[in-house]
């Protein structure tokens, strides 16, 4: 279960975070090549100065996301998932692409759990609940 944190300094509509976090889900199952029903999605806002970055102005809208997932996946995989989520973030927050920054951080699927089970191991094309 991914679980795809997203930590903006600005606020955003109720309707804007709906169409983000559609937009996440869906490119998430499409890259990573995976079901969507257990993907966890946080968006968090904060006041302007709550979030930095060296390179950006103090005055800049700033977006730093945190991924969470199964490790499996190659760089490749990973790089094309980070270039995507910069674009969605870019056109729906308006927050400059040289001030996002990700992270990635890969853990076993045993270490996601829902009340059904806890996930296996990633494999291509995948319905984790199944």
């Amino acid at each position: 279960m991914p679980h795809l944190q997203f930590e903006i300094n600005k606020k955003v509509s109720n309707n804007l975070k709906e169409k983000f976090a559609q937009s996440i889900r869906e490119t998430f199952s499409e890259v990573m090549d995976t079901g969507t029903d257990h993907i966890a999605i946080t968006t968090r806002e904060y006041e302007k100065y709550n979030l930095t970055i060296g390179r950006a102005n103090s005055t800049d809208a700033i977006c730093l996301m945190n991924l969470d997932i199964r490790e499996g996946r190659s760089l490749e995989k990973r790089r094309e998932l980070a270039l995507r989520y910069m674009a969605i973030v870019n056109e729906l927050f308006r927050i400059d692409n040289k001030n996002q920054y990700i992270t990635f951080t890969e853990h076993k699927g045993e270490d996601f759990h829902m009340i059904e089970k806890y996930l296996g191991a990633w494999e291509s094309g995948e319905d984790p609940l199944a």
